[in-house]
């Protein structure tokens, strides 16, 4: 039997990013704990092509194959870094060259990044309304990390590191862990 699919996209171009080591730290946590394979991208790996688009048809061979992912995987991590307020414009490109049909029912775990709290809700009042709208399973729990939270671009802060504990539990609902993992991982 293949192993179960996790792809992590991280809507920033920026290498380091705090957005795509969130991304990546829910990603290996919850391939430990669920046995998933797990591929994590960012905007730089979609490539160029995604701002010469209009359609998906568009894209080079590198950007479709990102997408193919995306849509393929049994479950989603998206992050995204906070830029006034809501998510990049490339981002939401992305997402919207990706037909609503395919990610309808997909769990997805949403997660942002921020330089402060006050962008806190941008989980809530733009991630989790987008992928509503694509009539996802975002997980209850939503990720935000400020800059406090992170030390050389890695998760530092016990509640940051303990939300993201919560919101890979909370995948149990839709992929029992096997036994013998969970107790690999502890």
């Amino acid at each position: 039997m293949a192993a179960l699919r996790l792809v992590g996209i991280a809507g920033s171009f920026n290498r380091p990013s705090k957005t795509y080591a969130l991304v990546e730290d829910v990603a290996d946590r919850a391939a430990q704990r669920y046995g998933f394979e797990r591929t994590v991208y960012d905007l730089h790996d979609v490539g160029p092509s995604l701002g010469r688009a209009l359609w998906r048809k568009d894209l080079d061979d590198q950007a479709r194959g990102v997408i193919d992912a995306i849509v393929s995987a049994d479950v989603l991590i998206v992050g995204s870094p906070t830029y006034k307020g809501s998510y990049p414009g490339l981002f939401k490109h992305l997402i919207d060259l990706i037909d609503p049909d395919e990610l309808r029912a997909k769990p997805i775990i949403i997660t942002a990044t921020g330089g402060g709290d006050r962008h806190a809700l941008m989980v809530e009042h733009q991630l989790r309304p987008l992928f509503g709208f694509f009539m996802s399973h975002t997980l209850p729990t939503a990720v935000y990390g400020s800059d406090r939270d992170f030390a050389d671009y890695r998760v530092s802060s016990e509640p940051l590191s303990k939300r993201i504990g919560e919101v890979v539990s909370e995948l149990g609902a839709f992929f029992p862990a096997d036994d013998a993992i969970l107790a690999a991982a502890e």
